[in-house]
């Protein structure tokens, strides 16, 4: 997008995070005013304050969007989608590795396609975009193709994404496969053409380590040496089938983490998906290394993976970065709402809380934190990208009548995670300009 980006001001309840609120009280870690003002110029964040002290210094030609009774924040960041899944969500019946088998790896075959690839590409971003996430970190396939298409349809948005192409050399249809060399080439081209291209970012991608031989990791490794703020992503310890597979192939690692760690993948911006299953010297080398962990508690329980122990990666002693993920198409909703429901009812099933203030972090400036870009997006703050989401809790009826009966902020945050979806989501705003939501 080459339009000069708009300036303008939203009027609402703006929420700013004062703090983290796994180390402080929730309700201190978040700071609600709701007559807010959001100053927005050039797509950045110029003034963030009440609206009566901000408004009287205004150039009376600035445009004030009013969102009276709705919440603005910083928009949702997805850790871990599988663009190309979106053709195959809710696919009944399967569990993970059958479930690629019979569903996925066909779908992505058709990926070859480049139109096909962009009409998909251009689907999911404005799905994206009407749930009122902003900023992703995207599967492709293992066709340069389906990149291109992803980040061409990105750059029209101007949305900053995170993508790349997916690595296998082994272990997948034959359609499906790339080799470690070809891979290598490959992921050197796209990153060379798209990564700081605009707000696009590159992530090397090996699918998971069971579809990718050792020399394709090392390789994957020696990509991301070329440049400090590349990022990868892949999937850990997701089932505990896929992890006995992984222990087959690779009699002499320690464990499937150490897979990864011995081909140099685990290393800050670098972010695993899922880790249902990790064990305490896995959650000791990630708080280490510095990596994020991607918790996709939609998809975890519609495969029946298990639930990921969120309070054990966050443990203060040697905490790990968490951020969350809708995993489409093993997740079934696009919606950071829904996830983080599913993310309270999984930290349940552990005995343990996840506070809708704590929720609303990992979903926004926590996730912004865990993939080293704190200073470019996921909060309200003076010389942010305007990325912004606009939630109203009154949406549907049975949101309105909860709504009105909550007492805090935290409790209408409760009650959207519980309640909303893409209903929920009254406007998102990518560097200050408003998305025209998907007609249905």
């Amino acid at each position: 997008m080459t339009d000069k980006a708009p300036s303008l001001a939203l009027r609402g309840t703006t929420l700013r995070f004062a703090g983290n609120p796994f180390d402080m009280p929730p309700e201190e870690a978040l700071k609600a005013d709701t007559n807010g003002l959001v100053v927005i110029e050039n797509g950045r964040i110029t003034a963030v304050g009440s609206y009566d002290a901000l408004s009287p210094g205004l150039a009376p030609s600035l445009p004030v969007i009013d969102h009276h009774g709705h919440l603005i924040g910083p928009g949702f960041i997805d850790a871990h989608v599988h663009y190309p899944q979106l053709g195959v969500i809710a696919s009944y019946g399967e569990q993970l590795l059958s479930w690629l088998d019979r569903y996925v790896f066909p779908e992505e075959r058709r990926f070859a396609d480049s139109a096909y690839a962009t009409a998909i590409a251009s689907s999911f971003l404005d799905s994206l975009l009407d749930h009122g996430t902003t900023t992703a970190a995207v599967y492709c396939t293992v066709h340069p193709e389906s990149v291109d298409a992803f980040f061409a349809e990105s750059g029209k948005r101007n949305t900053r994404m995170i993508a790349g192409k997916v690595l296998m050399d082994r272990n997948a249809p034959d359609y499906l496969r790339d080799t470690a060399q070809q891979g290598f080439d490959q992921s050197r081209r796209l990153i060379d053409h798209w990564h700081g291209t605009g707000r696009q970012l590159y992530a090397v991608t090996p699918r998971f380590a069971p579809t990718s031989t050792e020399e394709q990791l090392v390789l994957a490794g020696a990509l991301l040496d070329t440049s400090p703020d590349l990022f990868m992503q892949t999937h850990l310890l997701e089932t505990v089938q896929e992890e006995e597979w992984v222990r087959t192939i690779f009699p002499h690692r320690s464990g499937y983490l150490d897979v990864y760690d011995h081909a140099g993948l685990v290393r800050p911006r670098s972010i695993f998906g899922h880790a249902v299953h990790m064990h305490e010297r896995d959650f000791s080398c990630c708080a280490d290394k510095g990596c994020t962990l991607a918790h996709c508690p939609t998809s975890n329980a519609f495969l029946g993976s298990g639930a990921f122990r969120l309070f054990d990666a966050l443990r203060s002693d040697r905490r790990v970065h968490v951020a969350l993920g809708t995993d489409i198409g093993g997740g079934n909703s696009l919606s950071m709402l829904r996830v983080m429901n599913d993310a309270y009812c999984a930290a349940q099933s552990h005995q343990t809380s996840l506070h809708p203030i704590q929720a609303y972090w990992l979903a926004t400036a926590g996730a912004a934190d865990a993939l080293g870009l704190e200073n470019r997006i996921g909060r309200l703050e003076i010389g942010r990208e305007a990325d912004l989401c606009v939630l109203d809790p009154y949406a549907t009826p049975l949101l309105k009548q909860r709504a009105d009966r909550a007492e805090t902020v935290s409790d209408l945050l409760f009650a959207l995670s519980m309640l909303g979806d893409d209903r929920s989501i009254a406007a998102t705003y990518v560097m200050g300009r408003r998305h025209v939501r998907t007609a249905v």
